[in-house]
């Protein structure tokens, strides 16, 4: 038993490796956007659609990364798009011009969209072959990732102003996380055979799942993670706005918007794992979301700075496990599953801002926020038609599979 936990321990921290990775390589050159602003002579509009290629990439590279996942496996992929993205950041420090950092992010989107499937695929398997949870603590790394990043560019930034010595600092703590992940994640061959079946009668219930239920289970998967999607990343984007135009928040209290999801969500995924154990993926992501929708609702109706902070609380703490689980439950269905979902993952952080801000314009933005509330509800409504692989007790039993057990 303590060798089995030795090695569960040593692959999870390989795959927080990734997550961190992602968070890190991600927050350093969003971080330097200013700097990149400066030195392009770019407008408003223009740095807006650097953001909207990044995310366009990555919704684009779902169909290749079903192709690099099915022909190289997770492990490869994961650890081929984190060389790409280590050069990407090294080739936007000296970037020339805005047509080719367009393109340079474009490409940066892509590999993105490839190492978030094959990361999360690796933390779904990890779960499977050890009947353990571990995701929701593996997506607490990629905020932490972020944090660090952040701290990074700081400090750099009181060194120097140019962008070049950054990345390249960047780029040396991102190649050592790499290499630290590299002998440590788990082999194709390990991941197949975490189901305790023959390869053969694992592949023929692949092929009667993608003909039987996985259209389904994709388009609830899909629409689940659109509107958790939008639910973070609106919320980071116009919680300080709504704190200081609806509220009435000081300009030194807006801010702490962000803060006080960012870090209930932090903290929240830290204990999902237990979470997930004790209750159960569906459970999780059903009750949550409806925290969610439900608490930041009552803070908008009530109206006032106190209630908003403890409205956005209930959403960090809400949507916390609810994307690590949607991960966990398209995993089960097969990386196609997994890539499309993603995308459509994607496609919500990418829309769901721009959808409050429209709705704010014609009306305000407290409605706006409204939106973000009902999505969260949207997410739970979605779930009562998934299909969640138990995670009760370190069963790898499915729901579903249980209920029909159950009748015959």
């Amino acid at each position: 038993m303590p060798r089995v936990l030795d090695d569960f321990r040593r692959t999870q921290l390989a795959i927080a490796a990734l997550f961190c990775f992602l968070g890190f390589q991600y927050a350093t050159w969003a971080s330097r956007i200013p700097a990149l602003k400066e030195r392009l002579d770019l407008s408003a509009g223009e740095v807006g659609l650097l953001l909207v290629v990044t995310g366009a990439g990555a919704v684009a590279s779902f169909p290749l990364i079903t192709f690099l996942m099915q022909r190289l496996g997770a492990r490869s992929v994961a650890l081929l798009s984190g060389l790409s993205l280590v050069a990407i950041l090294l080739v936007l420090a000296v970037a020339p011009n805005y047509p080719t950092a367009l393109v340079i992010l474009c490409a940066d989107g892509v590999a993105v969209g490839c190492l978030n499937v094959a990361m999360n695929a690796q933390g779904a398997a990890l779960e499977k072959v050890h009947g353990r949870t571990a995701m929701t603590q593996l997506h607490a790394t990629f905020s932490a990732g972020s944090f660090l990043a952040a701290l990074l560019s700081s400090g750099v930034t009181a060194l120097t102003p140019d962008i070049a010595p950054h990345f390249a600092v960047a780029s040396v703590i991102l190649l050592v996380l790499l290499a630290y992940a590299r002998p440590r994640l788990l082999a194709e061959e390990v991941s197949a055979a975490s189901s305790g079946e023959p390869v053969a009668e694992q592949e023929e219930g692949k092929r009667r799942r993608r003909f039987t239920r996985l259209t389904q289970a994709v388009l609830w998967l899909g629409c689940a993670m659109v509107f958790a999607e939008v639910v973070e990343g609106s919320m980071n984007d116009w919680s300080a706005l709504y704190l200081k135009d609806i509220a009435h928040a000081s300009p030194q209290v807006a801010p702490l918007g962000i803060a006080v999801i960012s870090s209930v969500m932090v903290v929240a995924r830290l204990f999902g794992d237990g979470w997930r154990s004790r209750w159960g993926d569906a459970r999780v992501v059903r009750v949550g979301s409806t925290v969610a929708g439900a608490g930041l609702g009552l803070a908008l109706l009530t109206g006032g700075v106190v209630p908003a902070l403890i409205g956005f609380a209930c959403v960090g703490l809400g949507v916390a496990a609810v994307a690590p689980c949607l991960y966990v439950a398209a995993a089960a269905e097969g990386p196609q599953a997994l890539s499309v979902v993603a995308a459509t993952g994607t496609i919500g952080l990418l829309v769901g801002p721009a959808v409050i801000g429209f709705v704010a314009e014609v009306s305000d933005l407290a409605w706006g926020m409204a939106v973000v509330a009902a999505s969260a509800v949207v997410v739970s409504l979605c779930t009562t038609r998934l299909r969640f692989v138990s995670t009760k007790a370190s069963s790898e039993v499915s729901e579903t599979d249980m209920a029909e057990k159950g009748m015959t």
